[in-house]
């Protein structure tokens, strides 16, 4: 009898979670799972299937929140580089650093977690399939403008000056060729050199 209480209860608190709430969680579960199996996986072995095995579950759950393939993996991308962005605002909430190289190194390192990883995989899918190219370009153009925004305030540049705005854009442009480099061999040291370098250089561009 104490047995059967028990799963009551389980029951009795599960019907008590808000149906919005559990729908939520479950998203959430499958786009960090979708990021995670990119960057592990690759597009070819990042199905629906694998993906809402690792996120805990069924894959009419799955397609109940993401009809498509494409949905899915476009969502996750732009799930995690939205929470990327929330986390380099964090690092600095008082806006602009007074240390650029502190802002650089931060930058950088947006390209070479989890994230770009799974991102590069996203893209290189996206030019062979023709349904998804043009939904990661339009994705893409939004976070880079996000991201350039953010690289702005952060670094206290005023784009008024004469090459402030090209001098940004050519830092990130950087930290993505670094974010490559990055994905076949550990290039931490290097990488802190350029750092350095950069962080130098924009103090002379942006004044």
């Amino acid at each position: 009898m104490g047995g059967v209480s028990t799963v009551g209860d389980r029951v009795d608190r599960a019907d008590r979670v808000p149906k919005q709430d559990r729908s939520r969680a479950t998203r959430q579960r499958l786009l960090e799972a979708a990021v995670a199996c990119l960057a592990e996986h690759g597009w070819a072995g990042s199905t629906v299937s694998v993906v809402a095995e690792r996120a805990g579950v069924s894959r009419g759950a799955a397609q109940h929140h993401f009809p498509t393939r494409e949905d899915l993996f476009t969502a996750a991308v732009e799930y995690v580089a939205e929470e990327r962005s929330t986390a380099l605002r964090a690092l600095f909430p008082e806006g602009a650093a007074g240390d650029r190289r502190v802002v650089v190194s931060a930058l950088v390192d947006l390209y070479t977690g989890p994230l770009f990883r799974a991102a590069l995989h996203l893209w290189v899918a996206a030019s062979n399939e023709e349904q998804l190219r043009p939904r990661v370009t339009e994705l893409e153009a939004r976070v880079g403008r996000e991201t350039h925004r953010i690289a702005v305030d952060l670094l206290g540049a005023d784009e008024s000056r004469p090459g402030a705005r090209e001098a940004v854009q050519g830092l990130l442009d950087m930290a993505r060729g670094l974010g490559l480099a990055n994905l076949l061999t550990d290039d931490t040291a290097r990488r802190d050199r350029v750092v350095a370098q950069w962080a130098a250089l924009l103090d002379e561009a942006l004044g």
